[in-house]
C-alpha cells in the first residue's frame, strides 16, 4: 500500500505532465503559426494530451490510480470508492500540478507566443453558448469516466492492465470532437491550471460544471450497472 504522500506527489506529478505537454503543444503550435510553418494542428494536439494522459495513467496507476482529473475523482468518491478526504487531497494535488505546468510553460514558452493562444486556456468559440459547451464538455468527460471505470475500477476488466492506452484514446478523441468549440477540457484541472497562470477566466465555469457533472453521472450509472457486487475498497 501506498502512503497518501506518495499518491498525492504522483497525482501531482501525472496532471503536471498532462497539462505542461497538452499546453506546450498548444504554444509550440502558434509558434510554428508565428514563424510561417505549417502548424502541427488539432490531430498532433490532441494526440499530445492524449499520449500523455495515457502514459502518465500507466505510470502512476499502480500508485494513485492515475486519476489526473478532478472529474474521475468525483467518479471515485460519489460511488464510494474514495473518501472524502482522499478525494479533497487528490483535487489539491491535481490543481497544484496543472498550475506549476502552466507557470513553467511561462517561464520557458515567449510571451509573444503563449499570449495570443491565452497559454492554452479553454474557451468557447464564439457561436457556442455556455449551456451547450458544459453540454459538450459534460458528454465527453462521461465517455472518459466511464472508460477509466471500466479499464481501471472494475477488477473484471479484460484491459485493467493497459487501462493508460484506452483511457489516453479516449482523450485524444474527445479534444477532436470538442476543441474546436470547447477547446476541449475535459478536465478542470486542465483548465485551471492555465487560466490562473494567463489570467484569463473568460466562460470558466462551464469548464467545472460540465465535467464534474460527466464524472458523477458515468461514475454513478457504471457503479451501479457493472460494479454493485464488487464492494468499495
Amino acid at each position: 500500500m501506498y502512503t497518501l504522500t506518495q499518491k498525492f506527489f504522483a497525482e501531482l506529478v501525472g496532471t503536471f505532465t498532462l497539462v505542461f505537454i497538452g499546453v506546450g503543444s498548444i504554444c509550440a503550435d502558434q509558434y510554428l503559426h508565428a514563424s510561417g510553418q505549417p502548424g502541427a494542428g488539432l490531430l498532433a494536439i490532441a494526440a499530445a494530451f492524449g499520449l500523455a494522459m495515457g502514459i502518465m495513467v500507466t505510470a502512476v496507476g499502480h500508485i494513485s490510480g492515475g486519476h489526473l482529473n478532478p472529474a474521475v475523482t468525483i467518479g471515485f468518491w460519489v460511488t464510494k470508492r474514495m473518501s472524502t478526504f482522499y478525494a479533497i487531497c487528490y483535487w489539491i494535488a491535481q490543481l497544484i500540478g496543472a498550475s506549476l505546468a502552466a507557470y513553467l510553460v511561462v517561464a520557458i514558452v515567449p510571451d509573444t507566443v503563449w499570449r495570443p493562444v491565452g497559454l492554452g486556456t479553454p474557451d468557447l468559440a464564439p457561436d457556442f453558448t455556455r449551456l451547450h459547451g458544459m453540454i459538450l464538455e459534460a458528454a465527453i468527460t462521461f465517455l472518459l469516466v466511464f472508460v477509466v471505470f471500466a479499464t481501471a475500477a472494475d477488477a473484471r476488466g479484460a484491459f485493467n492492465k493497459i487501462a493508460g492506452f484506452a483511457i489516453g484514446l479516449t482523450v485524444t478523441v474527445g479534444i477532436l470532437f470538442s476543441g474546436p468549440f470547447t477547446g476541449g477540457a475535459i478536465n478542470p484541472a486542465r483548465a485551471f491550471g492555465p487560466a490562473l497562470a494567463a489570467h484569463h477566466w473568460t466562460n470558466h465555469g462551464v469548464y467545472w460544471v460540465g465535467p464534474l457533472f460527466g464524472g458523477v453521472l458515468a461514475g454513478v450509472i457504471y457503479d451501479r450497472l457493472y460494479l454493485r457486487d464488487q464492494p468499495p475498497p
